[in-house]
C-alpha cells in the first residue's frame, strides 16, 4: 500500500486538470517506471508516442535508440522488423548499406548489427512500421517500459504526457 500511496502522490501531479507542469517529470517517470507496473508504464509511453503534443513516433523512437546501449538497440530493431514484415524488409534493402546486413530470416538482430544502424534509419524504420502495423506503438512501449533510466531521456513534455497517461489509467481502475 505504501508504494501505491507513493506513486499516487507523484501521479496526482499529472492528472488532466493540472495547470502547471511539475518541475521534474523525467525523474518522476523514471521513479514510476522503476516501481510501477510495466503495463501501466507501457500505456503511458504509448500515450506519449501517439500524442500530438510530442514529436512523431519515429522521432521519439530514434531518440530512444540513440540513448540505448547496443543490446537495447538490437532488441528495438528486432521489435520493429517483426512488425514491419516483408514490406519493411524491402524498404530496408532499398536503403542499402547496413540495412542489407540485418537478418531477414527471423533471426535476432545482434548488438553488433544494431551498432551499424543510424538513428535516422531507425526513424524511417519506425515510421514505416507504424504505417504497416499501428500496434507497433504498443509493442515498442512495452519494450521500453522495461528500461526506466532510458525512458527518462524522452524529454520533459514526453515524460509529462506519459505520466498523465499512467495516472489516467490508474485512476480508471
Amino acid at each position: 500500500m505504501a508504494l501505491l500511496d507513493q506513486l499516487g502522490g507523484i501521479l496526482r501531479q499529472y492528472t488532466e486538470g493540472q495547470s502547471a507542469t511539475p518541475p521534474q517529470p523525467e525523474k518522476d517517470l523514471e521513479h514510476v517506471a522503476t516501481h510501477g507496473a510495466s503495463e501501466d508504464v507501457a500505456h503511458g509511453l504509448a500515450t506519449a508516442f501517439r500524442s500530438d503534443q510530442t514529436p512523431s513516433f519515429g522521432e521519439m523512437v530514434s531518440q530512444l535508440f540513440s540513448n540505448s546501449n547496443p543490446s537495447q538497440r538490437a532488441g528495438l530493431l528486432g521489435t520493429l522488423i517483426s512488425a514491419g514484415g516483408p514490406a519493411l524488409l524491402s524498404k530496408l534493402v532499398s536503403l542499402g548499406g547496413v540495412a542489407s546486413e540485418l537478418p531477414r530470416d527471423g533471426q535476432p538482430v545482434s548488438p553488433e548489427q544494431a551498432a551499424k544502424v543510424s538513428p535516422e534509419t531507425v526513424q524511417e524504420i519506425a515510421a514505416h512500421a507504424e504505417k504497416q502495423d499501428p500496434s507497433i506503438v504498443d509493442r515498442v512501449s512495452q519494450y521500453y517500459s522495461q528500461h526506466p533510466q532510458l525512458i527518462a531521456t524522452m524529454g520533459k513534455i514526453a515524460a509529462t504526457v506519459a505520466l498523465m497517461g499512467i495516472a489516467n489509467r490508474m485512476t480508471k481502475r
